[in-house]
């Protein structure tokens, strides 16, 4: 068959612009489009003022700089080195700069200053899909994920790993001091360097050790990550956490999902997350979604409590437990007497109230001893069996009751369908396997930023399919 030419020398055919080469459809133009179509709020919510000042070389205009970082997170570019790169090599940069090439300092420099103020773009890309009806509230799900900081997992030490830490370093600096001793000619003029950076380390190992509190562990690369489990093991990291909802069923054509809230904690734990990321999202939608999905790390007495006015879909932890006949739901309680009784007859009463506020009941040891449910019931020979009660008791009892429910089951499946695809999409499609910041502050605007580029993604796919849709500012085409 005939064969295209090979050289690398051939020159346009036609005259061309490069506007000319990037698709009608392009999501690029989307986001240059977003950016335009920011008013002078928004810009001051930002904390980015437009108007250039002083003398001297005219700086890059921001609407240039935020476009490029809004569409490099978009695609997993997150380096402000590899942004620099990209607008000099790649025809979507190159398009949307005007063909010009902001320098890796220059980029870096305006995401360091505004990162912060760029938490808004989440609450503006919520705001705006509400707005044009494309967000369905009926539903929402909460889900959380670890990811690993900018630290390495074995610079995390707790107290007895600084003290051998500092012991080693200081001998490590006996060590250099004395090989560098001048036999009595007078100090070298300068801190040989590899001395230098020992003794950086040493006064860094030391505050950390003053700072650390009892029982705790610390990063020496970057304080505020903690030790937490992820799926591949243990990591220095953060918990992210997200509140997902998906388009509105009128979004013909297009399917995907918006994150409605966001955050980052480092707390390993999830039960006192569901709370603040479910007020946080009613914020920015401005409607409280009727039924929240969650899995069984958020579930809490205090969490129901809290949420009085909330559907909420999410199983016990030990959702098995309820099965055996001898659950402390089958305990029957006498209010006048304050006491329960199980289901063999022995009546167990109150002993103690727990730091947490749940009271303890207890049976007869010698009586469960004797019991033909001993070792199913408990195998406590010393106590017998002892019921914690706690504090919310009514309210986990009406949960466990709404969730046996077959439509308590069958929106908890929807959960799956919602939250876990975004963080999959997340990590693959936009590289937040890792978070390169440092700090929880500056790791909770990372973690924002990616959420509303997220949100840009989908918006995208729905401007592709409706290009004169307006999403709060007119966006054409």
């Amino acid at each position: 068959m005939p064969q295209r030419s090979g050289e690398r020398e051939a020159g346009w055919q036609l005259p061309s612009s490069l506007d000319d080469l990037i698709p009608a459809d392009h999501a690029v133009r989307f986001v240059a489009a977003y950016v335009d179509g920011l008013d002078a709020a928004d810009w001051t919510h930002l904390g980015i003022s437009l108007e250039a000042k002083g003398r001297g070389t005219p700086r890059y205009h921001p609407q240039i700089l935020l476009s490029v970082w809004l569409w490099g997170f978009m695609n997993g570019v997150r380096s402000a080195r590899k942004l620099e790169a990209a607008c000099a090599e790649m025809l979507s940069y190159r398009w949307l700069t005007g063909q010009q090439i902001p320098d890796h300092n220059t980029l870096w420099r305006f995401y360091r200053d505004h990162r912060a103020g760029m938490r808004y773009l989440l609450t503006h890309s919520v705001q705006m899909a509400v707005r044009a009806g494309l967000v369905d509230l009926a539903l929402q799900a909460v889900d959380g994920t670890k990811i690993a900081g900018n630290a390495a997992r074995d610079r995390t030490y707790d107290a007895r790993g600084l003290d051998r830490l500092i012991e080693r370093t200081e001998q490590a600096i006996a060590d250099l001091e004395s090989q560098n001793a001048t036999g009595g000619q007078g100090a070298p003029p300068t801190l040989p360097p590899e001395l230098a950076s020992k003794a950086a380390l040493l006064a860094r190992v030391r505050q950390a050790r003053e700072e650390l509190e009892p029982g705790a562990r610390i990063n020496l690369t970057d304080g505020a990550a903690r030790l937490m489990k992820g799926r591949s093991g243990y990591m220095a990291g953060y918990n992210a956490q997200a509140v997902v909802s998906a388009l509105a069923p009128a979004v013909a054509g297009t399917t995907g999902m918006l994150i409605t809230a966001a955050d980052v904690t480092d707390e390993p734990d999830d039960h006192d997350q569901l709370v603040p990321m479910v007020a946080q999202a009613t914020q920015q939608t401005g409607v409280a979604s009727p039924t929240t999905a969650a899995d069984g790390g958020y579930h809490s007495g205090k969490t129901l409590a809290a949420l009085p006015g909330q559907r909420l879909v999410m199983p016990e932890s030990q959702m098995g437990a309820k099965d055996s006949p001898y659950h402390k739901d089958r305990f029957g309680y006498d209010a006048a007497q304050d006491r329960y009784t199980c289901p063999q007859g022995q009546v167990l009463t109150f002993r103690s109230t727990k730091a947490d506020g749940s009271r303890v009941y207890r049976g007869q040891a010698a009586v469960c001893r004797a019991c033909p449910a001993f070792g199913t019931c408990t195998t406590n020979q010393r106590h017998g069996r002892s019921l914690e009660v706690s504090q919310y008791e009514p309210e986990l009892r009406a949960h466990r009751t709404w969730m046996a429910t077959a439509e308590a089951q069958a929106l908890y499946r929807r959960r799956k369908e919602l939250a876990e695809p975004v963080f999959g999409l997340l990590k693959e499609g936009q590289g937040a396997r890792r978070l390169l910041l440092r700090g929880l502050a500056a790791v909770q605007a990372e973690w924002s930023l990616l959420a509303a580029t997220f949100n840009l993604r989908t918006l995208a796919k729905v401007w592709r399919q409706r290009p004169t849709l307006a999403l709060g500012t007119p966006l054409a085409a």
